[in-house]
C-alpha cells in the first residue's frame, strides 16, 4: 500500500532535485541580467532627477550608460565622485565631468521680499533644499542646492535666481 506512494514521492523528489540542479548551472553560465546592473548604477547616481545629463531622471540616465548610449560622466550634482564609483563598478576608465559648464558653479536664491509662500518651488525642489510653509516666505539651504534649476519655472512672481555658489 505504501510502496507505491513512496515511489511516488521518490520520482517527484528526483525529478525536483535534478530540475534544481540544472537551474542553478544555467544561472551560473548564462549573462547577469541587466536590470541587476542597471539598478547599481542607478543606486551610485544622485537620485536628484534634475535631467542636467540630459535624461529626464536617475534611471533612464543609468540604462542609458549600461547600454553605452550614455557616457558616464554626464552628472554634474554627483561631481567627479560619482564618475569615480561608476567607473569602478562598470570597468571603464574615469573621465572628467563632460561640460565643465554645466558643474554647479550657482545655487537658487530667493528673493525673500517678493515670495508668496506658494510651494511652487519646493514642491519642484528635487533633493528638498527650499523650506518654508505654505502662504509663509521660503528660502534656500544653500548647502543642498544643487543647481538644477528646477525651481525657476515653477515660481509665478519671478522671485528665483541663480548665483554663483560661495
Amino acid at each position: 500500500m505504501w510502496t507505491p506512494v513512496l515511489t511516488a514521492i521518490l520520482i517527484i523528489t528526483a525529478i525536483a532535485l535534478a530540475a534544481g540542479l540544472l537551474l542553478s548551472i544555467a544561472s551560473g553560465r548564462l549573462p547577469s541580467d541587466s536590470n541587476s546592473v542597471i539598478g547599481k548604477v542607478d543606486a551610485l547616481l544622485p537620485q536628484t532627477q534634475c535631467a542636467q545629463c540630459g535624461y529626464p531622471g536617475c534611471r533612464p540616465y543609468a540604462e542609458a550608460i549600461v547600454s553605452g548610449e550614455a557616457a558616464i560622466n554626464l552628472c554634474p550634482p554627483g561631481g567627479d565622485a560619482t564618475i569615480q564609483r561608476l567607473a569602478e563598478l562598470l570597468g571603464r576608465e574615469p573621465e572628467p565631468l563632460a561640460d565643465p559648464a554645466t558643474t554647479v558653479a550657482g545655487v537658487a536664491i530667493i528673493d525673500e521680499s517678493r515670495c508668496i509662500g506658494c510651494t511652487h518651488c519646493r514642491n519642484a525642489c528635487p533633493v528638498d533644499a527650499i523650506t518654508g510653509a505654505h502662504q509663509y516666505m521660503h528660502t534656500v539651504i544653500r548647502s543642498e542646492c544643487t543647481g538644477c534649476e528646477l525651481c525657476i519655472a515653477p515660481c509665478p512672481v519671478d522671485c528665483i535666481s541663480m548665483v554663483l555658489a560661495a
